[in-house]
């Protein structure tokens, strides 16, 4: 186990490394990072696991907290994003056929590995074999899936929809009350109270999206910084992307030559990975790898694949489409989360059959 100051003293020089070389905005940016990857990790704050527990035990408690982390976030969000037009954007997309079936197999896959976007950072900065695995095999596929979203987006979409002003919010606002009311409802006994950590981590949360909204422009995402660093990868291994109209668009393309410190997701990706790693540590890192059967493995890996191919399509994974999207008022946020939790049911219920677990 590494010293619990040397832990601290790594994670303050890697920030400082960061605003030197890059400026001090990037610095800030891996800051929140690390604050994202210390709250998931330290108080257990996900998107899949909780998913997951509503499908299979009724418990809506970790669902609860993230609509409460979305409200809070919407509460600060739309009032700054109509304030500063020029300077802040909301995480808005169409709704289409890519984009619901994207969702809907994201929703499938990260049930698989048990982790979403950022699960899967998390579980990999925790020394999770799994999530280690699964995390550069999600970069491959959304380094895929942008090469050939264009084709993708083609099948049909609708205009971007997104709720704004004061009526926009209150409209978002009622609707996470409205999920909320469902899911009590449909609660088992018991298990109708979110416990007090989770309301914590939603409120840090919600302040650190809102952090990195106001300091990077944009609203917290993923997907995004993991095909980034494949596409580097390509480049550098002698590939040609200009057949690419993603790759190729004049921002994507002005990406690629910039450093990779200068990109605002990969920076937040790399504080999940470093602030998950922080906490284990912390705790004393302890993860055996786990007697799993071949096909497992096997299964992890083509579901990294499928994670990071769907979630592009989808344009985003749990944070960037239903966290962000929801909280700037991207009605395709909610699309999202209806395809992506059904597709959730077809994923717990694969795990048992892909040898992940015992059945369930």
């Amino acid at each position: 186990m590494l010293a619990r100051p040397a832990l601290i003293a790594g994670a303050l020089a890697a920030v400082l490394a960061v605003a030197l070389f890059a400026g001090a905005r990037f610095g800030l940016l891996l800051a929140i990072g690390l604050g994202f990857g210390m709250v998931l990790e330290g108080l257990r704050f996900g998107f899949a696991g909780p998913w997951r527990a509503m499908i299979l035990r009724r418990d809506p408690a970790g669902i609860l907290a993230q609509l409460l982390a979305i409200g809070l976030v919407a509460l600060a969000a739309f009032p700054l994003i109509a304030a500063h037009p020029g300077e802040l954007g909301g995480a808005a997309a169409p709704i289409g056929w890519a984009m619901a079936g994207g969702a809907f197999v994201f929703g499938a896959a990260m049930q698989v590995v048990l982790g979403c976007g950022s699960g899967t950072l998390v579980n990999a900065g925790s020394g999770n074999p799994i999530g280690l695995l699964a995390l550069p095999f999600f970069a491959i596929g959304s380094f895929a899936g942008a090469y050939h979203l264009m084709w993708w987006t083609g099948l049909g979409a609708l205009p971007v929809l997104v709720l704004e002003g004061t009526g926009g919010l209150m409209l978002t606002l009622g609707l996470l009350a409205a999920v909320a009311v469902v899911l009590l409802a449909l609660a088992a006994p018991g298990t109708r109270r979110v416990p007090g950590r989770l309301v914590l981590a939603a409120a840090l949360v919600a302040a650190l999206a809102v952090g990195n909204l106001v300091v990077s422009g944009q609203p917290w995402g993923v997907v995004y910084g993991l095909g980034l660093w494949a596409a580097k990868s390509a480049v550098a291994l002698g590939a040609d992307l200009s057949g690419s109209a993603f790759w190729a668009a004049p921002g994507n393309a002005a990406r690629l030559e910039a450093s990779i410190l200068t990109d605002v997701t990969t920076l937040t990706n790399l504080g999940l990975i470093g602030g998950a790693f922080l906490i284990a540590s912390w705790r004393g890192l302890d993860q055996p790898l786990p007697k799993l059967p071949p096909r497992a493995w096997i299964a992890t890996a083509v579901a990294g694949l499928v994670l990071g191919y769907s979630a592009r399509l989808a344009f985003g994974c749990n944070v960037g489409a239903f966290f962000s999207g929801i909280s700037t008022g991207s009605l395709h946020g909610w699309v999202w989360f209806a395809a992506g939790f059904a597709g959730s049911f077809v994923g717990v219920r694969l795990r048992p059959l892909l040898g992940l677990e015992g059945r369930a």
